[in-house]
């Protein structure tokens, strides 16, 4: 349990009595496959350590269909950021795709813990910074990158959304039809014999 802490509230501010403060402010829990953890329209009120599992958030957009927006595995924090920072309804929703054991922290307590201490202030801005990179370098790979490199790149950073993930969720994350993604995963096995 504490390696998970350990390693999502890494940074050299924060030591280690700092660190039990966080931990205690987090409860177990646990989510069964298709759980719904948190509803579009719904305001969050809490994020999550995800320690075994993987969840997939989604939007439903102008023809009613489901559309991928990010999966979250192992080690990552289950969040929907303007939801929980801006207090306003989330657009996407976020859903189990496996049985997931995570750790749950209230808003009040993340706020008690963002005013009381420094390092986790300041682990709050490099993990907030992390996040825009993050979301920046998939808004330039969608328009730079082929479908198929976005493919092997997904495949390379989150193997078990290949594994766990209906083939139609994974291609509306990547921007691609179902029969455009089958080709793809076809071409990769005559190129590489996998």
């Amino acid at each position: 349990m504490q390696s998970i802490f350990q390693n999502i509230y890494k940074h050299p501010l924060l030591p280690e009595p700092d660190l039990q403060s966080i931990m205690h402010l987090h409860k177990q829990v646990n989510f069964n496959k298709g759980d719904i953890i948190l509803r579009s329209g719904c305001i969050a009120n809490e994020y999550y350590l995800l320690e075994t599992g993987l969840v997939r958030a989604f939007v439903i957009n102008y023809n009613e269909d489901e559309i991928t927006t990010g999966f979250f595995t192992d080690g990552e924090i289950i969040i929907s950021p303007p939801s929980l920072f801006q207090r306003t309804p989330s657009q996407e929703t976020l859903q189990a795709v496996t049985d997931c054991i995570a750790w749950k922290i209230v808003f009040d307590d993340f706020q008690q813990l963002y005013h009381n201490l420094p390092g986790f202030r300041e682990w709050g801005r490099l993990w907030f910074s992390q996040q825009l990179f993050s979301l920046k370098q998939r808004s330039l790979d969608m328009i730079t990158e082929t479908a198929t490199n976005r493919y092997l790149k997904l495949i390379k950073e989150k193997p078990q959304v290949i594994q766990n993930v209906p083939l139609k969720q994974i291609a509306t994350y990547l921007g691609v039809t179902d029969t455009s993604l089958s080709r793809i995963r076809k071409d990769i096995v005559k190129t590489t014999g996998n």
